[in-house]
C-alpha cells in the first residue's frame, strides 16, 4: 500500500473513533464534552496522550467542582474553539507534539491566551531560549509493531532499526520490509528516530500515517513505531481499538511490557509531559493542576495507569525549559 492509500486509512480510522468513542470507549471524550464548555486551562497537541488527558480532565476539577482542563484530541474537526475571545475562536486544530508546542509558543508570543498548555511526548528540539517548561506525569515507551502473521523476527536491535529506517537493511527472514512513520508533528516519530539514531529517513521509509494506528500494517514486511501506552489502553478498550493485527515487539531483547504492564526497563522508555509557559509556573491554577507530586494530574495515579501508562516518583517534576 502507498502512503497515500495510508494515510486515508488514518484519517478515516481517526473520523471512525470520533463517531463511536462513547461506544467503545466510554471512559474518555474526544474533545471536552461538551465543547462548548471553555475551561480554565486548554490545550491541545499530542496524539499518543490525548485519551490519558482526556480521562484527566473528567476527574481533575477544582473546589467548585468544575472541571479545570480542556484537552483538544490531535485529529477531528478542522478548527476548534478554546476561549471565548475572537482571536481563539475557530482556530486551526493541532496534530501532534510539535504543533502543540507551536501553537502555545504563538499563543505566548502574541499575547492571545489561546492555549495554556501543550500535551508532549517529546522533550525540547531547540534550547536557544527558556521560554516553556517540560513537566512530567506518566511514563511510556515506544517499541516498534509487526502484524501478528509476518515472517518478521521478534525482536529487532537498535542497530538494525537505524539500518532499517535509513533504507540500508532491506528484508529479514525473507521478508521485504517496509518502514513506515507517524506524520512530522509527531512526539512518538521524534523520539523513535532519535532513539536508534537516525537524523533523516531513508526514501524507502513511508511517511505521514497518523500515530499509534495499527491499521496501516497490512502486509508482511510493515512495521511502525507504536506507544505501549497506547496499545494496552486500546487493547483493554478504555479508547477504540485501532490496532488491527499490530503486535508490539521486543528491542535489544528486552519485551515492552511484562503481562500488560509497562516494562519500566524496556530500552524505548520515556517520560511525557505537559508544556506551559514558564513564566505561568507559578499561575495558582497551572501549579495545582501540574507542578509537584501533589498536584491534581499527579494524585490521579489510577487514571493514569488506566490509559496504559506508567507512574512517576517525581511526577510534576519541571525537566526541561526550553524554546520548543
Amino acid at each position: 500500500m502507498n502512503v497515500k492509500s495510508r494515510m486515508r486509512i488514518g484519517a478515516a480510522v481517526g473520523a471512525a473513533a470520533l463517531g463511536l468513542g462513547v461506544l467503545s470507549a466510554p471512559a474518555a471524550f474526544a474533545d471536552p464534552n461538551p465543547t462548548t464548555e471553555l475551561r480554565q486551562l486548554a490545550g491541545a497537541g499530542s496524539d499518543t496522550t490525548q485519551d490519558v488527558m482526556n480521562g484527566l480532565s473528567e476527574v481533575v476539577k477544582d473546589a467548585g467542582n468544575n472541571k479545570i482542563i480542556a484537552s483538544w484530541n490531535a485529529t477531528g474537526t478542522t478548527t476548534i474553539t478554546t476561549k471565548a475571545t475572537p482571536a481563539c475562536t475557530n482556530i486551526a486544530r493541532p496534530n501532534g507534539s510539535s504543533a502543540g508546542i507551536d501553537q502555545l509558543r504563538a499563543a505566548v508570543d502574541n499575547g492571545t491566551g489561546c492555549y495554556d498548555f501543550a500535551r508532549s511526548s517529546r522533550g525540547p528540539v531547540d534550547n536557544s531560549t527558556t521560554d516553556l517548561s517540560w513537566i512530567k506525569y506518566a511514563k511510556d515507551a515506544v517499541t516498534w509493531a509487526k502484524r501478528s502473521s509476518s515472517a518478521l523476527p521478534n525482536n529487532l536491535t537498535t542497530a538494525q532499526l537505524k539500518s532499517i529506517y535509513e533504507c540500508s537493511l532491506t528484508s529479514l527472514n525473507g521478508v521485504a520490509i517496509t518502514p513506515i512513520l507517524p506524520q512530522s508533528n509527531s512526539g512518538t516519530r521524534q523520539f523513535f528516530l532519535t532513539s536508534i539514531g537516525v537524523a533523516t529517513p531513508g526514501s524507502c521509509v513511508q511517511q505521514g500515517v497518523q500515530e499509534n494506528d495499527g491499521r496501516v500494517l497490512d502486509s508482511a514486511g510493515d512495521i511502525v513505531p507504536f506507544s505501549v501506552a497506547q496499545y494496552t489502553a486500546q487493547q483493554n478498550l478504555v479508547i477504540d481499538d485501532l490496532r488491527g493485527a499490530a503486535v508490539l515487539r521486543n528491542i535489544n531483547g528486552v519485551a515492552p511490557r511484562t503481562g500488560t504492564a509497562l516494562n519500566p526497563s524496556f530500552p524505548l522508555a520515556r517520560d511525557v509531559y505537559n508544556v506551559v509557559p514558564t513564566t505561568r509556573l507559578t499561575n495558582a491554577t497551572i501549579a495545582s493542576t501540574f507542578v509537584g507530586t501533589g498536584s491534581k494530574v499527579c494524585a490521579q495515579s489510577a487514571t493514569i495507569t488506566t490509559y496504559g501508562f506508567g507512574t512517576l516518583t517525581d511526577c510534576g517534576t519541571v525537566a526541561f525549559r526550553a524554546e520548543r
